[in-house]
């Protein structure tokens, strides 16, 4: 009988490891993260400060931005135009991410998949106040290549409430 205890207990033991072990998301290298980080962190610099130059560079001239609302948009000139159209207006447009929700994965022999959560911020032309616009969702694919980080793909979704008044 105690040869049989101790079977169950070790098997209970193992049964209970193996579970746990496939539960757990697999790790992320600390300087892929890092480094997805940071050119996320640079990207949105550039965007929050009209710097077009800056943006560009690290976009994909094959970018594809897919959006809940707005549908697909495909190209890096579009996304410039956009991009400048956006600026031109006089309504400032600030973006933050929010850092505790921010996911990196690997992708083998391209780069990697960011996911996370951001809100985005707005000032009206002529107003001081800035209001939030909304927390949404998204998933970029960057690609690394010759040493630099560039978005090649973004899904942006989770769009259901809007405040731009």
């Amino acid at each position: 009988m105690p040869g049989k205890l101790i079977r169950l207990t070790l098997m209970l033991c193992l049964f209970t490891t193996v579970a746990s072990a496939q539960k757990k998301a697999p790790a992320v290298p600390d300087q892929l993260y890092k480094d997805v980080a940071r050119a996320d962190s640079l990207l949105f610099s550039a965007f929050n400060n009209c710097d077009s130059v800056t943006y560009r560079k690290f976009l994909k001239d094959d970018f594809e931005f897919y959006h809940d609302l707005g549908g697909l948009n495909v190209g890096v000139d579009y996304e410039m135009r956009a991009f400048r159209e956006m600026c031109q207006r006089g309504n400032h447009i600030r973006r933050e991410l929010i850092k505790s929700t921010l996911e990196v994965y690997p992708i083998k022999d391209y780069g990697a998949v960011e996911i996370g959560v951001h809100t985005f911020y707005h000032t009206n032309k002529g107003q001081t106040q800035e209001k939030v616009s909304g927390t949404y969702k998204f998933v970029q694919v960057w690609q690394f290549k010759d040493g630099l980080w560039k978005l090649a793909r973004v899904i942006s979704y989770g769009h259901n409430e809007m405040h731009n008044d």
